[in-house]
């Protein structure tokens, strides 16, 4: 008969804890931030404890007496075996001076009892063989993350310690591959001066009309993080097929004709080229779902795993209204309303950028500039509420012919703007609002840079 194994405990920790407690009152502020009651595995230490707290929160001091008179207020001093164990721990222990080394392994050992717990509940699930596969691995990752979130509670830190994590992350002339990086580039010069890079647990917005090239840039975006600054891109492309996309970014990279590199017909001299663009763009850590249909509780289970395999640096969903409802008989606004929820939720989970692609409503073809605003993104007002940065395309060649132009402005000071795209910076929550201009090569689908300028935020 196979020996039944305890649960993971270190009890002589645990007795290090609170003898460090009663020893030295103010030790508790060194712990009280992250051990909790119940990481302890024994119920007597875990009153012993409690008591402890009570005492700290009255502001009353912690030493052998007040901790056995508080455990006596509650009916527990005898059950502890009274004053003479607290003595006993005292014993054992001459000194508080390392009660947070003890606290971590009483910590740990917590973990670890949860972990086991955790196992027990996904078996569960397990057992249930729901029908839908998906819901089911995200419920059980659910489980396991709430495990890893319980560490992840932060205490008041100084602000001269904030300020030092800053200036030595600003000082820093490169990142390792390895380590994480505070902000990604989108590569674009003006835009990045304007935003300071796509920074972390921010939900971006990017947003025009149809074939005005949004799907291009967020593409190039990703082609700039991956390629570029070796980071890890994971794009949801649910307009796309991911032969699409590739075809897009071979295009893009190697600068030959998209219609080409679509039919699998062009010279020997671009079939150089794509070869290149193809092995830079096979060494990146560059991912890609094409699958139709997505729920955003599909989008984060995958996403998750992912993150914790190769530490995602930017998500990118290509497009937020092609993203499947719950199925909870909602109208489609309140729908896209708990999608961009969701999307700002994953973004501060997993602490990375999330560029989120938008449709706009027709109401900016109706006004005569056509420059889009807040209040044209299509079916959910949400998304503006929730997003921290929402960006526009907006291109003169789209809404003028030359001739058209030409009737308005004077060529030789103001030619027709080919291909001239503003990027405007319609909310950023903070930071400045401003234009970033640049060049669209529809041949290539690529954008590039130009310059940037500022708006009055007034």
């Amino acid at each position: 008969m196979a020996q039944e194994k305890l649960p993971p405990q270190d009890i002589e920790a645990e007795g290090a804890v609170i003898a460090s407690l009663i020893i030295d009152s103010d030790s508790i502020l060194k712990v009280v931030s992250f051990l909790k009651a119940e990481d302890f595995s024994s119920e007597i230490n875990q009153w012993i404890y409690q008591a402890c707290l009570s005492l700290y929160e009255r502001n009353e001091a912690i030493n052998q007496i007040t901790v056995a008179h508080e455990l006596m207020r509650q009916g527990r001093l005898e059950q502890i075996g009274g004053a003479a164990y607290l003595s006993h721990l005292i014993s054992i222990v001459p000194t508080s001076l390392h009660i947070e080394h003890y606290a971590q392994i009483v910590s740990n050992m917590a973990v670890m009892r949860r972990l086991i717990v955790a196992a027990g509940q996904i078996a569960a699930v397990g057992y249930e063989a729901g029908p839908d596969i998906e819901a089911s691995l995200s419920k059980s990752e659910d489980i396991l993350f709430r495990v890893r979130m319980r560490q992840g509670f932060q205490d008041l830190v100084p602000i001269r310690d904030v300020l030092g994590q800053y200036f030595e992350e600003a000082g820093q002339a490169a990142i390792s591959q390895e380590g994480e990086k505070p902000y990604v580039l989108s590569g674009f010069t003006g835009l990045d001066d304007l935003l300071g890079g796509l920074q972390r647990s921010d939900l971006i917005v990017l947003a025009a009309r149809p074939s005005y090239g949004k799907s291009s840039l967020a593409l190039n975006i990703a082609r700039n993080v991956a390629v570029d600054q070796k980071a890890c891109v994971a794009l949801f492309s649910l307009e796309m097929s991911r032969e699409s996309v590739v075809q897009r970014l071979l295009a893009s990279e190697a600068g030959v004709e998209s219609k080409f590199v679509r039919r699998g017909r062009f010279s020997e001299r671009d079939e150089v080229k794509i070869m290149e663009a193809s092995g830079v763009l096979s060494e990146t850590p560059f991912y890609i779902d094409d699958s139709p249909g997505l729920r955003t509780v599909d989008m984060r289970s995958k996403a998750r795993r992912l993150h914790f395999e190769r530490r995602i640096d930017l998500i990118i969903t290509d497009y937020i209204q092609l993203i499947q409802g719950e199925g909870r008989n909602e109208m489609r606004v309140q729908e896209l309303s708990r999608i961009t929820r969701s999307l700002k939720m994953l973004a501060r989970e997993l602490n990375v950028p999330v560029l989120a692609i938008s449709q706009l409503s027709r109401a900016v073809e109706w006004r005569p500039s056509h420059v889009p605003q807040l209040a044209d993104l299509r079916e959910s007002g949400t998304i503006e509420q929730d997003a921290d940065v929402v960006l526009f395309i907006y291109r003169d060649d789209m809404n003028f012919t030359a001739e058209e132009w030409s009737k308005e402005h004077d060529i030789e000071k103001e030619p027709y703007p080919r291909g001239i795209a503003d990027i405007i910076i319609a909310k950023h929550r903070n930071g400045p609002l401003g234009r970033a201009k640049l060049r669209f090569l529809g041949r290539v689908v690529k954008f590039q840079n130009m310059e940037a300028e500022l708006i009055s935020a007034s």
